[in-house]
């Protein structure tokens, strides 16, 4: 059953995989609701499926809440980014424009996945030019603000977590973040810089969190997870 798709009644896809380096089953969901699961090369097939059925109620609750937040668009509905104004109209065709600070996205059919899919795409080039110019600056004010430091900066559009730090204080950051308010997004650069100094979640981390934050790391996280199932 390694690297296979499987269709499990009520559930959907789910990918069993099999990985040397996993201590543990790990459970994830992706973006259009296919499950991921990575597990030992110990751990039989029988326990990584009953795994999943014992998380059953969970993952349809996690898939229903993708759902919820899946973009809807309208035509003639307009929205604001960090730096544009993006309008959405019917179209002979799916095409998209620029004139200064508006850019029109213009879809055939407001229905269709295709459509969708041409939308979404836009708007994360649009998040991606947004992220690489306001990330790596706003990173850099606020290590030095905090005394913090790290070394190289990236910008990605990860389907699974806001942001990270690895062992070598490299920092990755999800170009999703501009859809978030500006300081949800300082939480999310100020968690990434106290794993440069602490690498874990312990006592330790969240009272580092804490001191920068106000005393409202835990607050803010909660914000967060009303926006997306991304982890941090």
């Amino acid at each position: 059953m390694p690297n296979q798709v499987v269709q499990l009644k009520h559930i959907g896809n789910v990918t069993f995989s099999k990985n040397r380096r996993s201590k543990n089953i790990k459970l994830s969901i992706k973006p259009d609701k296919s499950i991921l699961v990575s597990y030992p090369f110990y751990v039989s097939e029988k326990e990584v499926l009953n795994f999943v059925w014992k998380n059953e109620a969970w993952i349809l609750q996690q898939k229903a809440k993708m759902e919820t937040r899946k973009t809807r668009i309208n035509p003639e509905e307009e929205m604001k980014t960090k730096f544009y104004q993006v309008q959405f109209l019917k179209a002979d065709e799916n095409r998209v424009s620029r004139k200064g600070k508006l850019i029109r996205i213009m879809l055939a059919d407001f229905e269709s996945e295709a459509s969708t899919a041409f939308a979404e795409k836009c708007l994360t080039e649009v998040y991606r030019f947004e992220a690489k110019q306001l990330l790596p600056g706003r990173l850099a004010e606020l290590a030095q603000h905090h005394g913090f430091s790290y070394n190289k900066v990236t910008i990605r559009d990860n389907r699974r977590n806001w942001g990270s730090c690895s062992s070598s204080n490299n920092i990755s950051l999800n170009l999703q973040m501009m859809k978030l308010p500006d300081g949800l997004i300082d939480y999310i650069l100020l968690h990434e810089l106290v794993h440069t100094e602490i690498k874990n979640h312990g006592p330790k981390f969240w009272e580092r969190l804490n001191g920068i934050t106000g005393k409202r790391a835990k607050e803010l996280a909660g914000e967060i997870r009303k926006y997306s199932t991304y982890t941090l």
